[in-house]
């Protein structure tokens, strides 16, 4: 079953270890990113609202992970893939998000990185629509 599965489990883990490390760096570093994005928010209409918009990425990413690695489980164990879809979904929402904060913020090169992460994401929606 793991073999049948095995482009969509990689992918999984990629999402999984890309968005529970970030939500941890955010939980663990909450001030230091806090005040980054501050400095990085200051010239757009977000910000007064850095907090609780850091406060929804960091939901998005850590629910986005933990989707992605119950669905390696669901996938390898029982065939099933609807975690892993939710997952992905999820993941690619969380990107999205990433993205609009890059563009407003005018970081470029920042939102030009995202769509790096968000190719292999969308693949993977593909992959489990099927």
């Amino acid at each position: 079953m793991i073999l049948n599965h095995a482009t969509e489990i990689l992918l999984l883990l990629f999402l999984a270890i890309t968005f529970i490390q970030s939500g941890l760096d955010k939980i663990f570093d909450w001030n230091g990113n806090l005040s980054w994005l501050k400095g990085h928010f200051a010239e757009t209409s977000f910000k007064n609202m850095v907090p609780i918009l850091l406060g929804i990425v960091l939901l998005s990413e850590m629910v986005a992970g933990i989707l992605c690695v119950l669905g390696v489980y669901q996938i390898a164990v029982f065939g099933e893939s609807t975690l892993a879809f939710y997952g992905a979904v999820l993941s690619c929402i969380s990107l999205l998000l990433l993205l609009f904060g890059q563009r407003m913020a005018k970081d470029y090169d920042g939102a030009r990185t995202i769509v790096i992460y968000f190719v292999p994401a969308i693949f993977l929606v593909f992959l489990l629509q099927a």
